[in-house]
């Protein structure tokens, strides 16, 4: 039994709660790191990045498929599971490796096991205390169901589905958010016929209603059905695969059903609630500094109400470590994070949708750009568009975007959003080309009233 006293103790070690122990042990601080399982978390093993590695293999799966259109022989003859895997598991192993590697060259003591915050400023992990003269609790999220939907067999969360031995030939997802869209798309390019079960009007409901449209009807020609606006009753299931029922009465039949209904805040068992601190719903309460309701005591990442995006905890927990430190940081609102969806077409967007931007601002104006005007859009044979928001007479507030590869252009929406350019700031700048973020400028030209490559 021992007690261990430190400058600061954090209760995760994911994308949040390892940022903020990097960065405050490199601003001087002694750091206690307490992770239960691997450090990088929910997004480096069993989310984010093994995911995109299935996306991109699914990306090339049909780049196989279509290299007739490109002048090139080749033949897609089907999937290598085992070397999917290896090829995933190699680069979330390198970058555990290089992750373990970055924070104990920081001088952050890692501690493993089930950490309880025992209130105060103290962390237990079994029989051991850690104080700090401040707690940060990151303790991330999990796979939700719903109500009498137990996780067995052949339903499934996304964890399973990244593990599976197998390609379904036919795969029932219920849920149409991220996640949902996600995996059906993959499944998709690996050849499986796919529906999704949304209880919203649309996919992707949390986008800006333009987004859902133009992911709804690329979708279509990717023979991905879907069923918006019905809402599920119940499921069974055998050893041949599960029959999902929906309150409509109508009933589908796959060979998995994935639950992709979101995800929780993992703090049950954690000693939050019994400590005292102000909880709803599962989440821990903060101001915007990200502090809780007792003294000295902080919360990042997924258990914090609003987006649960690995990159806005990994920015809060580097927020958190500088506030601390008393370096008085920017707060960043959750309008400001960027947001990327890596279903085939992808997703991209910043800032406000237009009945957001029209709620806060009054009067809006709008402009869509279709990329088929876009000659690298052209090249690698997608469609898309973008659609850009902004205050009347005012600065722009919102980016939405559409396309292949469409996320790897987002870094320059964001600097217009958060740096709140007007767009006749932004036009008069040259714009590689071909490019895909030259689509941007051509948005950016049109909104300051000089379009060229946009019918007016």
């Amino acid at each position: 039994m021992t007690d261990t006293a430190v400058d600061l103790v954090v209760l995760g070690g994911g994308s949040a709660g390892y940022a903020c122990a990097m960065r405050a042990a490199e601003l001087g601080s002694s750091v206690v790191l307490i992770e239960r399982d691997k450090l990088g978390g929910t997004c480096l093993h069993r989310g984010c990045v093994p995911t995109k590695a299935l996306l991109h293999a699914a990306e090339v799966a049909d780049e196989i498929k279509e290299a007739a259109a490109v002048g090139l022989r080749a033949k897609f003859d089907g999937v290598d599971v085992d070397g999917l895997h290896q090829y995933k598991n190699a680069i979330v192993g390198k970058h555990f490796k290089g992750l373990t590697g970055l924070v104990a060259s920081r001088g952050v003591q890692v501690v493993a096991g089930d950490g309880v915050f025992a209130g105060g400023r103290s962390v237990n992990v079994g029989d051991d205390t850690y104080t700090g003269t401040n707690v940060v609790l990151a303790t991330g999220s999990y796979s939700k169901s719903l109500p009498g939907l137990a996780i067995e067999g052949r339903v499934i969360t996304s964890e399973q589905a990244l593990e599976l031995q197998w390609v379904p030939q036919r795969a029932l997802v219920l849920g149409g958010g991220v996640i949902g869209v996600e995996f059906a798309s993959v499944w998709a390019s690996l050849g499986a016929e796919v529906t999704i079960i949304e209880a919203l009007p649309s996919l992707v409901p949390a986008e800006d209603p333009w987004v859902g449209k133009q992911l709804e009807r690329a979708f279509k020609k990717r023979k991905i059905a879907f069923k918006t606006g019905v809402r599920f009753s119940g499921v069974t299931q055998d050893e041949s695969g599960v029959t999902v029922t929906l309150e409509s009465g109508e009933s589908l039949t796959g060979d998995l059903l994935l639950v992709a209904v979101g995800r929780g805040p993992a703090t049950e068992g954690c000693g939050f609630a019994e400590a005292g601190v102000e909880m709803d719903r599962g989440f821990v309460l903060t101001n915007e500094r990200l502090a809780t309701n007792l003294p000295n005591v902080y919360a990042v990442g997924d258990i914090v109400p609003g987006l649960q995006l690995a990159h806005r905890g990994f920015q809060q927990g580097i927020f958190v470590a500088e506030e601390i430190a008393g370096r008085g940081p920017i707060v960043v609102p959750d309008s400001r994070v960027p947001r990327i969806t890596y279903c085939d077409p992808q997703i991209a967007s910043i800032g406000l949708t237009e009945q957001q931007a029209t709620d806060e601002y009054g009067e809006v104006e709008t402009l869509v750009y279709n990329t088929a005007g876009n000659a690298k859009t052209d090249i690698l044979r997608t469609a898309g568009g973008i659609k850009v928001v902004r205050a009347k007479d005012g600065p722009v507030v919102g980016f939405h975007m559409v396309g292949a590869r469409i996320g790897e252009i987002l870094g320059e929406a964001q600097l217009i959003v958060n740096w709140e350019a007007y767009p006749e700031d932004v036009a008069p700048y040259v714009h590689g080309h071909p490019t895909q973020y030259e689509a941007i400028g051509e948005t950016m030209l049109a909104m300051a009233g000089k379009p060229l490559h946009v019918h007016s």
